[in-house]
């Protein structure tokens, strides 16, 4: 969930009313947010450099952290949550967001080349005209491209967003994609010329630029924007031009967003213009601006119409528990920033008509609807009643297993550890000694070299966990009950989880027969009460990771489930250890 940061003073200013800590508290509950932390600016750098705590000063302004939904890409700036509020609070009307009546001819033209298509194929844009920035605003304004950058833009992957002073570049504008040694401009907060791939050297070491190289890094061409004076507007998704930069002086705002998805593209524009269209001159007006695709197509942004949707109050009423009248779910609606009309009834149905407006992109079905109406109503308003039928919830059998089995383990002096889920492809596979055998599962695109794989045994994470333990006075004797996952063709998905108990033991001698003690304590313990065990048995192995000779499968009613024996040296030697280990792994779902 992500964190707005908002001075406390300037948020009731908004509000025009004061509140104390549990008003404002009670404020955010009802609106169905949540007030997460009261600190101060000096505080937060104190707690950055891991300062004591001091006293906080009278003049100090202090900061409210409130944390808002995901999906409510308008609450993610003081402006748009201190509107939220005023009109849930019924002290202001919705809005109504609208672009300038500027005929097609005279509308500020970008025009895209067909190459962006290999690399970033949309752009849309828009200009906030006669906009007016103090201080505090233009921190707002950076801070909201941060935000969705964050957030729907999924760290610039999608959507990267550019804005540009419009009194220092001059229309029509180009977006293009060159070969990195083509581009040529002074970046952001930069005095000298770079080109492209100079420009992806020099931010390698950038704390905040380099996690997003990788996104264009390995492309033949980048893509770029120009103005009609081949001045770079902006590197998308990396940086903007120094040229066109924004100020506190600013009166003119450009807009561009470059994407690889259209969609989340609208929606991220949609949110910076109408966020900051109430400082322009023309409140809440947006001059729309025209993209001439490479097919001659003409495409104008942004789209701030109003989508209507058509919900029965049967479906709202049924859901929430709660009879509601027609006329009380219009007003609620109205908090909640939706505009309401009755509609006729048909079939005995009662419905309304919900105006769904350009900052409400997370209204996309009835239930949503459902959900803003509960929220206006409060949850707490909502009376309890108990279901209509009598059910009895409990736990999965696999997982009361488990926990008698990890039970069973810990008593047996093994401590239990849990290791990630997924792993790398040696550690899977080259440092276990194991061949790919098409059985286990992998990452497509995995984020890191540590996660490719999907694991298919838990070996190399006790193993992982032993290297970074391995000083700890022996016997070291670790287990882990969890998941691995393997290809399975009959599973809808392909794929199956399937639950396993692994031990490592470490001593200065192997113990093998303390790991086959282990097995001989479960494989009792598993068997009907007051009867002998014969339903499992041994056999001779030959699997790579462990010692020749010095290892067995293990088989329970004809069924083969598991190995253990001592692991061989140049698997220790792999993970940088040095004293000998035995190790066990079994299937549990099979001995269930």
């Amino acid at each position: 969930m992500p964190t707005v940061s908002v001075g406390r003073d300037r948020l009731f200013q908004r509000l025009g009313n004061d509140y104390t800590q549990e008003e404002f508290e009670a404020l955010c509950f009802d609106f169905g947010i949540e007030l997460d932390d009261v600190t101060t600016e000096t505080a937060v750098i104190r707690k950055q450099n891991h300062q004591d705590n001091e006293e906080v000063g009278e003049d100090e302004e202090v900061i409210y952290k409130i944390e808002v939904p995901a999906n409510r890409y308008d609450l993610l700036c003081l402006e748009g949550l201190a509107r939220a509020l005023r009109i849930y609070l019924g002290k202001d009307e919705i809005p109504v967001y609208r672009v300038s009546n500027i005929k097609c001819e005279n509308l500020t033209k970008v025009h895209v080349k067909p190459e962006t298509a290999l690399v970033r194929p949309f752009v849309v844009c828009a200009i906030l005209r006669g906009i007016t920035f103090d201080e505090a605003r233009y921190d707002s304004f950076i801070d909201l491209q941060d935000k969705l950058h964050q957030n729907i833009c999924r760290k610039r992957s999608l959507v990267a967003i550019g804005t540009h002073d419009l009194g220092t570049v001059q229309g029509p504008f180009s977006y293009e994609a060159q070969s990195p040694e083509q581009i040529k401009f002074v970046p952001l907060k930069q005095v000298r010329s770079f080109t492209a791939d100079e420009l992806m050297e020099y931010y390698k070491t950038d704390n905040k630029l380099k996690a997003f190289l990788h996104i264009i890094k390995d492309s033949p061409v980048y893509p770029v924007i120009y103005d009609s004076n081949r001045t770079v507007l902006s590197l998308p998704p990396i940086i903007n031009g120094a040229h066109s930069a924004i100020s506190l002086q600013t009166r003119n705002v450009f807009i561009e967003c470059t994407a690889t998805d259209l969609t989340k593209a609208k929606i991220v524009l949609n949110m910076m213009v109408t966020m900051f269209s109430e400082y322009c001159q023309e409140k809440f007006e947006v001059e729309p601006v025209a993209v001439v695709h490479s097919d001659g197509s003409t495409s104008i942004y942004p789209d701030l119409s109003i989508t209507n949707m058509k919900v029965d109050l049967s479906d709202i009423s049924g859901s929430i528990g709660v009879s509601l009248p027609e006329q009380e779910v219009i007003h609620l609606l109205k908090k909640m920033q939706l505009h309401t009309e009755e509609s006729l009834s048909q079939n005995g149905k009662s419905s309304i008509i919900v105006s769904i407006p350009p900052t409400r992109s997370d209204i996309l079905h009835p239930r949503d609807v459902m959900e803003d109406v509960a929220i206006a109503y409060g949850y707490n308003n909502i009376p309890k009643s108990k279901p209509k039928c009598l059910t009895m919830g409990g736990r999965q059998p696999l997982n009361r297993f488990s926990d008698k089995i990890r039970a069973e383990v810990s008593r047996a002096g093994y401590l239990e550890v849990l290791t990630w889920i997924l792993c790398s492809h040696e550690e899977n596979f080259s440092m276990l000694k194991r061949a790919n055998a098409g059985n286990a599962v992998i990452i497509a695109n995995p984020r890191s070299s540590e996660f490719q794989v999907v694991r298919n045994s838990l070996m190399s994470g006790l193993l992982k966990t032993l290297r970074h333990n391995k000083d700890h006075a022996k016997p070291i004797k670790i287990f882990e009950v969890g998941d691995v996952v393997i290809i399975d063709e009959s599973n809808d998905v392909g794929a199956a989880n399937n639950r396993r108990l692994a031990a490592l033991y470490c001593n200065v001698y192997s113990g093998f027969e303390e790991i086959m003690g282990l097995v001989e304590r479960i494989m009792t313990i598993v068997a009907k009460p007051h009867a002998k065990s014969t339903e499992h048995y041994y056999e001779p192995s030959n699997l790579a990771e462990f010692f020749p000779n010095r290892q067995c499968s293990i088989s329970f009613k004809g069924k083969k489930i598991g190995n253990f024996g001592i692991v061989h040296p140049e698997v220790l030697s792999e993970f940088k250890i040095q004293d000998p280990c035995s190790f066990l792994e079994i299937d549990i779902q099979s001995l269930l």
